[in-house]
């Protein structure tokens, strides 16, 4: 099979089920963003030799393949595999037990630290930008999204947040916290 098809030479790019589309369309734009967090994400595993990084993120990573397969076949092909609840249940009880160890926040947190954290903030403001190319497109009456989508996606930017300070705390860096200068 070759990597090059040149179909989208001028510009058009097909959905799963055959339907062709501008590359610049805001289904072509949502799951592109969610394909680069996922890349992102790559880069955050691959600088980490951490086994708790490494075996969490890869799982996330999978989890963006189903909602980036979902996205490109808006008619709910069944032989696409779908983000569901459980999806969103991992996450929040990833979420919880994370925070349960960390200090209770008293400012915002600028993004940063260790290597990892300041890679994992990277990932959840590209998580942030990819969410709102999903709610963009949910908003166009012609573009169905499941709601388990947009609750995946917005779920995962606070995962992100939440593990860039547990990385943080096991790496026994502090967070920095931002501290507005009186002028």
């Amino acid at each position: 099979m070759k990597i090059y098809t040149k179909t989208g030479d001028e510009g058009i790019t097909g959905l799963f089920g055959g339907k062709r589309v501008t590359k610049s369309s805001p289904r072509i734009s949502a799951y592109g963003e969610v394909d680069e967090l996922n890349a992102v994400l790559g880069v955050v595993v691959a600088h980490s030799s951490q086994t708790l990084v490494q075996s969490t993120l890869r799982q996330i990573q999978n989890h963006l393949f189903i909602l980036g397969a979902q996205l490109a076949s808006p008619n709910s092909d069944p032989k696409i595999e779908r983000i569901t609840a459980s999806h969103i249940d991992f996450l929040e009880r990833q979420i919880d037990v994370m925070t349960e160890s960390l200090p209770p926040l008293t400012h915002f947190i600028l993004p940063g630290g260790s290597k990892t954290a300041a890679h994992l903030h990277l990932a959840r403001t590209v998580c942030r930008r990819a969410e709102r190319s999903v709610v963009y497109l949910s908003s166009l009456p012609e573009e169905p999204v499941d709601s388990w989508v947009m609750m995946y996606i917005n779920r995962l930017s606070d995962f992100l947040f939440v593990f860039s300070r547990l990385i943080n705390q096991v790496e026994k860096i502090q967070d920095i916290e931002w501290v507005p200068q009186k002028k």
